[in-house]
């Protein structure tokens, strides 16, 4: 939504951030990325459209639990988020929000390592997102993509959600980090966010690309050295499957 003020897609970024935490998507990452480090020589983590950071710092969390102390983690966005770059800056260890606007479908060559993109890919038009997913195939990076379902429900149902969309956000802004006057504001007394994340959310969920959808996707990005594999998995947490798609150079970078 590049038409949004950047401070209005801050806000929403950040309560996404809340969904991961509550969703527990940081569990069902962290074995995925482990498995994606395992094929890179370089132990960092290359965030793709990070938002407000999303589940990824917390990913790193449980990696470090694993012995994982090695692992670097670098948010970018084209859009980058502000706001939430000075909290992880003070607050995470090991992790650093870049402050350029960065391509998804062109990473520059110095930003080696897995590459990750958590429920961003159905944000990306067809042709958008086979260059995302076809610049770390060509350039050998490790590579994963995570989305919070895997769009097998009938779409009419995605549509009923909006009402429980609405009653989350105002359930659980108060969870937000860090929570800013503009985000009450603008969640309680004028409801835009509220109506804005619902629809998003929505939105999101018809959109999602599926197991058949990304296959062809990956049509062409094929090679003996570089081996794609989609799939689903599932949260403790989350009421249904989420969907993943993990590269691995079969040689390392």
């Amino acid at each position: 939504m590049a038409w949004l003020p950047g401070w209005l897609r801050e806000c929403m970024t950040l309560y996404v951030a809340v969904m991961h935490r509550i969703l527990g998507s940081r569990a069902v990452l962290a074995p995925l990325v482990g498995r994606a480090l395992e094929a890179s020589s370089r132990p960092k983590v290359i965030d793709l459209c990070s938002g407000g950071g999303g589940p990824m710092p917390g990913v790193m969390e449980e990696l470090r639990e694993q012995g994982r102390d090695d692992v670097e983690l670098v948010l970018t966005d084209l859009y980058p988020n502000a706001l939430a770059a000075r909290q992880l800056t003070d607050e995470a260890q090991g992790v650093r929000y870049e402050q350029r606007s960065i391509d998804a479908t062109a990473v520059p060559e110095e930003l080696g390592g897995v590459r990750t993109i958590v429920c961003g890919l159905h944000h990306m038009r067809p042709t958008q997102a086979r260059a995302i997913l076809e610049d770390a195939w060509q350039k050998r990076q490790p590579f994963v993509a995570f989305e919070l379902s895997d769009n097998s429900a009938p779409i009419a149902l995605w549509w009923t959600a909006i009402p429980f969309g609405l009653l989350m956000t105002l359930l659980f802004t108060p969870l937000v980090r860090p929570l800013t006057l503009r985000q009450l504001v603008f969640t309680y007394l004028i409801p835009v966010l509220p109506v804005l994340i619902a629809w998003d959310g929505a939105v999101s969920n018809v959109r999602t690309y599926t197991e058949e959808d990304l296959r062809e996707l990956l049509s062409g990005a094929q090679s003996e050295d570089y081996r794609w594999e989609i799939g689903t998995a599932s949260s403790a947490r989350g009421p249904g499957k989420m969907l993943y798609v993990l590269g691995l150079p079969e040689t390392g970078e």
